[in-house]
């Protein structure tokens, strides 16, 4: 932003006397260009998530293992045959262990993330409803006394 433009938005902003910080809004009078991508995430779509998540977890897991099997048999076969790149298929197949477990271990956290998330949001929910009912109450209670 330029020094001028800021001068301008300062001077607008002095002449309409509404300098108040607006926060995850627009004015209807189309004041500025509409947001897109508000934060919202669904029931559904979290569900789906931590469903792949899941699925992959359980799949990966499984057909890994074949893999690391089969190439820690052929490097054992490659090296009792005199082959050095038996040893150098061992060690692959070492570190395959490894990186394996590493995205088990990832898929694992975003699913228990997401329950966890889902869990929590709902906990908010409850206690948010249960405070503002509350507010309804005490509000319902001023009014009565007031005669309204």
């Amino acid at each position: 932003m330029a020094w001028d433009e800021w001068e301008q938005l300062k001077a607008d902003a002095a002449k309409s006397r509404s300098a108040h910080t607006r926060i995850d809004h627009v004015p209807p009078d189309g004041g500025g260009p509409v947001p897109r991508g508000d934060l919202t995430v669904h029931d559904t779509d979290l569900t789906a998530i931590g469903k792949a998540a899941h699925g992959l977890f359980e799949d990966f897991g499984h057909y890994s293992d074949h893999a690391r099997m089969s190439s820690l048999k052929a490097a054992g076969g490659l090296t009792d045959e005199g082959f050095a790149i038996g040893s150098a298929l061992d060690h692959v197949a070492q570190h395959w262990v490894d990186q394996v477990q590493t995205l088990l271990d990832a898929c694992a956290h975003i699913s228990n993330h997401l329950r966890f998330t889902k869990n929590q949001h709902a906990a908010d929910e409850s206690y948010i409803a249960g405070t503002l009912s509350s507010i309804s109450e005490l509000d319902h209670g001023f009014d009565e006394r007031k005669g309204g």
